[in-house]
């Protein structure tokens, strides 16, 4: 069972991200998530993974009650800060997201900005299983990835980002047989190079509907980030199953 690689995210993550993941940008994203979950004040909500608190802290301070998971101690350092000092309270737990340890509690779950696909085919599918089994009768789940049919027509072989001198390079290849992109990326911080890598398996919307719905939900919508039905313009897709 494949799995991203610990040292991908972590304090490099937040630092080369820092400022394309603003307040404007994390609070259109709330916005978005509490409209297509139907959200209202007091639902019990997972946030599956949570990152560095992001999503979970505004959600929270939307009225949500919410719980966080995530594997990486540094992101959950950022998320309890973060929500202590919006005033807000959310349960972090730090865990695998291959592991959760509740059933028929939540309302809602959401697994954000590409969070899902970096486990082996039968991995992501027994992750849905685990997550199903958290949601009450009627609760809903939230993915939302690249539409795989726009990102085939515009991805690249390479990749850089830049932040004061400091560099980002990703090297990508796409293996037609698995439908995984693999890419190799070079850290280049502080004057020290470090390289690592990852690889996520990009679903078609038809097949991650139908790995829904085979792992035992009972309808499956997709929706981009307009709010609108998906079409072949549509750059990420939102797959919304209920229980």
């Amino acid at each position: 069972m494949e799995h991203v690689p610990a040292d991908v995210f972590g304090e490099d993550y937040l630092y080369f991200y820092e400022e394309w993941l603003d307040d404007e940008f994390s609070d259109a994203q709330v916005e978005l998530i509490w409209d297509v979950l139907s959200l209202n004040e007091g639902d019990e909500v997972l946030d599956v993974p949570c990152g560095h608190g992001r999503i979970a802290n505004r959600l929270a301070g939307r009225g949500a009650r919410v719980t966080g998971l995530d594997a990486d101690t540094i992101f959950l350092e950022h998320a309890r800060a973060d929500a202590a000092a919006r005033g807000v309270e959310v349960d972090y737990v730090h865990g695998d997201m291959r592991e959760l340890p509740w059933s028929d509690r939540f309302d809602a779950a959401v697994n954000w900005f590409t969070s899902f696909g970096y486990f082996d085919d039968e991995g992501n599918r027994a992750w849905l299983e685990t997550v199903l089994r958290t949601l009450k009768a009627g609760g809903r789940l939230a993915i939302d990835v690249h539409s795989r049919d726009v990102f085939m027509r515009n991805r690249t072989n390479a990749s850089v980002y830049e932040r004061d001198g400091d560099l980002v390079v990703d090297s990508h290849s796409f293996d037609v047989e698995t439908g995984r992109e693999a890419t190799e990326r070079w850290l280049i911080r502080d004057g020290q190079l470090r390289k690592t890598g990852y690889s996520v398996r990009f679903y078609t919307y038809t097949e991650l509907r139908d790995l829904l719905l085979g792992v035992g939900f009972s309808s499956v919508e997709g929706v981009g980030h307009d709010r609108k039905p998906l079409t072949l313009e549509s750059r990420r897709m939102i797959v919304i199953a209920t229980r």
